[in-house]
């Protein structure tokens, strides 16, 4: 679970929350405004979508992702990963004429008081802090609730013209959000998450949640990761990559060669950042 101000809490097996020191990071974001656009991007990197589909990305895709400070629009890879509601379709649409696939980050399993729509999420659905600033984890079994919320988020990625979505903090069973959240519960939320993209002509990735890889796999279009290499997981993403779907991946605390020959070996596309996701990477594309 990334969210825009540091390290996600990754919900890996005996971690909740994002780590300590970055929880130090917060800081206040703004919310970008909404705007009408065609999705017609002008090239197809790395990847397949028929007229009324959507983009099928494949693997091995070199990426960024910039969730802080000022849009660099510059850096010549195929895919770029930013904030859905911090961006509007003027930004989408020039990393597009620049030939550029754009995913559109939410959280979808947590609440943001900071976004324009927090005040539609009624109190009974907002659980536990999830170690960010802000941030509280949500009652994913309550789809009554956020079904339509989740939709109206997922249709601004569509209407701004991105290309897919990355939903973020989508492994609240194994944190304590202060709900009785189970497996089944997480499985039934994701999917959800998956099919309303889906219909909204987006392709849609699943951040982190490893356990449920093999599950998750066939609704996905392409997996997040962070710091799987730090924790010894990054296997754990190979149904992916076997599908021929990219596991975009980031770590924080490894220098590159501690991690890109291994993440060579497994076909992922793998990025060392800071913990704010500014616009500074390296890629082992590059090393």
């Amino acid at each position: 679970m990334r969210g825009r101000y540091g390290p996600g809490g990754t919900g890996r097996r005996g971690r909740s929350g994002r780590t300590a020191a970055a929880a130090l990071m917060a800081a206040a974001a703004l919310a970008g405004c909404t705007a009408q656009d065609a999705r017609q991007p002008p090239a197809e990197p790395g990847g397949s979508a028929s007229a009324g589909s959507h983009w099928r990305p494949v693997a091995g895709l070199d990426w960024q992702w910039q969730l802080s400070g000022k849009l660099d629009p510059t850096v010549d890879v195929p895919v770029y990963d930013i904030d859905g509601f911090d961006h509007g379709a003027d930004a989408v649409a020039d990393l597009h004429d620049r030939g550029r696939k754009v995913i559109c980050y939410l959280s979808t399993g947590a609440w943001e008081d900071f976004r324009p729509d927090a005040g539609d999420f009624p109190e009974a659905v907002l659980g536990e802090g999830n170690g960010w600033q802000g941030e509280r984890w949500l009652d994913i079994r309550r789809t009554d609730v956020l079904e339509p919320l989740m939709e109206k988020r997922i249709a601004m990625c569509a209407r701004k013209g991105f290309d897919a979505v990355e939903p973020d903090n989508m492994d609240g069973y194994r944190n304590e959000t202060g709900f009785p959240l189970t497996a089944a519960d997480q499985l039934r939320y994701n999917r959800l998450i998956a099919r309303i993209s889906h219909e909204h002509g987006l392709a849609v990735g699943l951040k982190n949640d490893l356990d449920q890889i093999p599950a998750l796999q066939p609704d996905f279009d392409f997996a997040v990761n962070e710091q799987c290499a730090q924790y010894g997981e990054c296997a754990e993403n190979t149904p992916f990559i076997e599908a021929n779907k990219p596991v975009f991946h980031v770590e924080y605390e490894l220098p590159l060669d501690r991690f890109c020959a291994e993440s060579g070996k497994l076909g992922l596309s793998s990025l060392r950042k800071e913990y704010d996701l500014g616009a500074e990477r390296h890629s082992c594309a590059d090393a």
